[in-house]
């Protein structure tokens, strides 16, 4: 058995959770629950019982030539530490927007290695959805000491392994931006197309808007993306302009059961250099 099946066994929830799953562990001390909204007002007005509230520009290193990248170690080191983590427990993470934020702060859990995670599928709106209670006290996490480090450097892939991979049948690029960013039209960066090759499936086009933002049937998800010619045997990188959205995408080809690599330079650095080949 491999490790990844030991450690998803331990763990308290699946990847993708749903809101009345959710409730019914609220008052295991093993988890801690993570709110990670756009909008800062939207902790205030009402969270999921017990959830902490993440400011999302935590998760990038905010400065720099890629201001999208991920922090230092010793950045994470202190956020984790804030945020209570310790190598038991288990992190629930959920936003107000259908999934980006929170899977970014999921995707860098990976990247430390710390397995145990969980996404409330449909966020907020999906815990409203099913009539849940909501609570509008503030939550104070309990801190802990907590030394991040990049245990999982696979959940990560850069500009220049990319390049080198271009050219490899095994390897895809998924872009999840907007279509008028990928064909190039639309963008405030140095340049703009996309990375050769790369496939085009917005970010919102995994989302169920009719199911309160919960993550699309996965049987048609991976019809779609077939004809994409993304396949679950494939290596995938996935980016937007700042890995935000394709942190979403990342979650959702890993619930799929694909192989995925989050670009965290995304098109904020591919886009801004002058030695990345674009397509329009």
């Amino acid at each position: 058995m491999s490790t990844e099946s030991q450690s998803s066994e331990a763990n308290l929830l699946p990847l993708i959770v749903e809101p009345e799953q959710l409730q019914e562990h609220l008052a295991d001390p093993q988890l801690l629950i993570i709110d990670v909204p756009v909008n800062g007002d939207s902790y205030r007005q009402g969270h999921v019982p017990g959830a902490v509230f993440l400011d999302f520009r935590y998760l990038m290193r905010g400065d720099g030539p890629v201001p999208s990248d991920v922090p230092s170690v010793e950045t994470l080191s202190q956020l984790f530490s804030a945020l209570g983590l310790t190598r038991d427990t288990h992190v629930v993470a959920y936003d107000d927007e259908g999934g980006g934020w929170a899977a970014r702060l999921l995707w860098t859990l990976d990247l430390i290695g710390h397995t145990r995670y969980s996404y409330l599928n449909g966020g907020i709106h999906a815990w409203r959805d099913a009539g849940l209670e909501e609570s509008t006290e503030l939550t104070a996490p309990t801190p802990s000491d907590y030394h991040a480090e990049i245990l999982n450097p696979q959940a990560l892939i850069t500009a220049d392994e990319i390049k080198a991979k271009l050219d490899d049948k095994q390897f895809a690029v998924w872009d999840a931006r907007s279509k008028d960013e990928y064909d190039g039209v639309r963008g405030n960066n140095k340049h703009l197309g996309h990375i050769p090759g790369a496939v085009n499936m917005d970010w919102l086009n995994a989302m169920d808007r009719q199911r309160a933002l919960r993550i699309r049937d996965y049987a048609e998800l991976i019809t779609e993306l077939d004809a994409l010619g993304l396949t679950p045997e494939m290596e995938i990188a996935t980016h937007c302009q700042s890995h935000h959205r394709s942190s979403f995408t990342w979650l959702v080809g890993k619930a799929l059961g694909f192989n995925m690599r989050g670009y965290a330079g995304s098109w904020g650095e591919w886009g801004n250099r002058d030695d990345t080949p674009i397509e329009k």
